[in-house]
C-alpha cells in the first residue's frame, strides 16, 4: 500500500514539472539571396559605391511587440552588432495582428510568402538561412548568430546608389548593380527595392516591455527589376519615390537592397509551426503529457498496485 502511495505521489508531481525545450537547427530558406544595405536618411542627400564584398551582413528580424523571446533575440544581436557589422531590419508582425501596431500587411505578407513563417521570433541571414525561436543551438545566441551572419556571398562587382530628398515625403533615388559571378537557377529574378526604415518607434503598450522598437521596416519599394540569364548581371535606374510615414518623430533612412528570387511558387514552412496569436512562438516545445492525463494514469497504477497488494 505504501509503495502504491509513493509511486502516485511521484508520477503526480511530474505532472507539474517544468517541460522541455529543444533549439530549433537553422535552416536553409531556398529563395534566394538578400544583400546590399547601403542607406541615407531620407532628410539628407546621400551617395555611396561599394564593392559587393564589403557590403555588411544583412539580418531580418520578424518579431512582435507582444513576442518575449524576440527581446532575448534582439537584446542577443545587439550584443554582437558592433563585431560582426551586421546590419538589422525589424518586420513586424501585422496580418490577424491586433496587438502591434508597428508592421504592415504588404511588409508581412511578403516575408511569409518569401519565407513561409508567421511565428516570431524568427532572424534570416543574407536571406538564406533562418533561424526560428530563442533557443541557441551554441553555448549562446549571440555565438550562433556570430557564426551565421559570417557566412560569405562570395559576390563580385559594385553597387552604386544615391539618395536626394526633393519635396516633403519624396526623394529621387539612383542605384546600379554590376555582378560578375551571379549563380542562379534557370528563371531566377533580382528586385532592386527601397526599404524605408524607421530608427526608433516608441509604443510604451508593447507587452513584452521594450517600449522603444528599433530597425522597424516601414515600407519596401520596388525600384528595379532583372531577369537573370547568366552569370553577368548589369541593372541601374533612378525613380522618385513617396515615403511611407513614420510611427513617430522624423527618424527615417532609405536603404538600397536588392532581392534574388528563385523561380518557385510555394515557400516551404521551415518551421513548421502554425500561426501564433498574442503569444510567444517559435520554441520547438517536446512537453511531457498534460497534467489531467498522467494524474489519471497515476490512479490506475495506484490501484492496480493495491490489488498486487
Amino acid at each position: 500500500m505504501r509503495k502504491a502511495l509513493l509511486l502516485t505521489l511521484i508520477v503526480f508531481l511530474m505532472a507539474f514539472m517544468p517541460s522541455s525545450t529543444v533549439a530549433a537547427p537553422a535552416a536553409q530558406t531556398e529563395v534566394g539571396v538578400l544583400f546590399g544595405g547601403q542607406w541615407s536618411l531620407t532628410n539628407e542627400s546621400g551617395i555611396a559605391s561599394t564593392n559587393l564584398s564589403d557590403l555588411p551582413p544583412i539580418v531580418e528580424v520578424y518579431t512582435a511587440t507582444w513576442c518575449g523571446n524576440c527581446v532575448d533575440v534582439e537584446h542577443a544581436l545587439d550584443n554582437i552588432e558592433n563585431e560582426t557589422a551586421i546590419q538589422q531590419y525589424h518586420i513586424h508582425r501585422a496580418i490577424n495582428e491586433i496587438q502591434d501596431p508597428l508592421g504592415s500587411i504588404e511588409i508581412d505578407q511578403r516575408f511569409i510568402d518569401r519565407y513561409g513563417t508567421m511565428a516570431p521570433p524568427a532572424v534570416i541571414f543574407n536571406g538564406t538561412t533562418i533561424k526560428a525561436g530563442s533557443i541557441p543551438e551554441a553555448a549562446s545566441l549571440e555565438d550562433e548568430f556570430t557564426v551565421l551572419s559570417d557566412i560569405h556571398l562570395s559576390l563580385i562587382g559594385d553597387s552604386d546608389f544615391a539618395w536626394t530628398p526633393t519635396t516633403q515625403g519624396n526623394g529621387f533615388v539612383a542605384w546600379s548593380l554590376d555582378i560578375e559571378n551571379m549563380v542562379a537557377p534557370e528563371g531566377s529574378s533580382i528586385v532592386a527595392q527601397a526599404w524605408i526604415v524607421e530608427d526608433s518607434a516608441r509604443f510604451e503598450d508593447g507587452s513584452n516591455g521594450l517600449e522603444n522598437y528599433p530597425h522597424v521596416v516601414r515600407g519596401i519599394i520596388e525600384i528595379g527589376h532583372l531577369n537573370v540569364t547568366g552569370e553577368s548581371v548589369a541593372m541601374t535606374g533612378n525613380t522618385t519615390i513617396t515615403l511611407p510615414a513614420a510611427y513617430d518623430g522624423s527618424d527615417l533612412s532609405v536603404h538600397l537592397l536588392y532581392q534574388l528570387n528563385y523561380p518557385i511558387e510555394v515557400v516551404d514552412d521551415v518551421n513548421q509551426g502554425d500561426e501564433c496569436e498574442n503569444t510567444d512562438c517559435g520554441e520547438d516545445d517536446q512537453s511531457i503529457p498534460a497534467a489531467p492525463m498522467v494524474v489519471s494514469l497515476s490512479v490506475f497504477i495506484a490501484a492496480a498496485l493495491i490489488r498486487k497488494d
